[in-house]
């Protein structure tokens, strides 16, 4: 991302905005509420008014492509409201939306045991943990670059909050996941990524 600013209809909400993330690196987007964090996911996935600057994914420039196109270059996405389908089930939602590449319906449910002892329960049979496993899943059946993970562990218990940080650290240090995390308490995501980019008022 360089010197991107944007927002939503006439409000600019990120200003002057550059970072640069290496292949299999990660990043915790860190911030106060309103700081920018989510509109700085939604920029990346083509979800905000484009005011100035440019994002590259892979050398390719993407500024201006729209959301889908973007997926198809390799974002990946697990958004704060889940937004899994809540009347298939459990690998309907992952086989629905998959693409080829190393990550299947399998592996997700090597991932997450709990969701392979549900896969034929439907999205709203789920626990709020469940849903976010399956959301973060969902992210991964596309064979992403890079994976989006907005506030992942919002409203968890804390024994979910640690299995679900346990598989996010498993992906960055195993399996050399690109991924940005953005998470509201930073003890929580600090000790699993490489860089860190706080968010004050839309600017870093």
């Amino acid at each position: 991302m360089e010197r991107l600013s944007a927002g939503y209809g006439e409000a600019l909400v990120l200003r002057d905005i550059s970072f640069t993330l290496a292949d299999g690196q990660s990043l915790a987007l860190l911030g106060r509420n309103g700081t920018g964090k989510t509109t700085l996911i939604n920029s990346l996935l083509g979800l905000t008014t484009h005011r100035s600057g440019s994002i590259r994914l892979a050398g390719r420039d993407i500024t201006r492509e729209r959301p889908e196109r973007r997926v198809h270059a390799g974002i990946g996405w697990s958004p704060q409201e889940r937004n899994i389908f809540k009347s298939l089930t459990v690998e309907e939602n992952l086989t629905a939306i998959a693409r080829p590449g190393a990550w299947t319906v399998q592996r997700v449910f090597d991932l997450f045991p709990r969701l392979a002892q549900r896969r034929d329960n439907l999205g709203n049979q789920l626990s709020g943990g469940e849903q976010q496993m399956l959301a973060i899943g969902r992210a991964l059946i596309v064979n992403p670059r890079i994976v989006l993970l907005d506030e992942p562990t919002e409203g968890l218990a804390p024994i979910i909050v640690q299995e679900v940080m346990t598989v996010l650290a498993k992906l960055v240090r195993e399996e050399r996941m690109s991924m940005i995390v953005v998470e509201q308490h930073a003890r929580k995501v600090l000790p699993i990524t490489d860089h860190v980019l706080i968010l004050d008022r839309g600017m870093v």
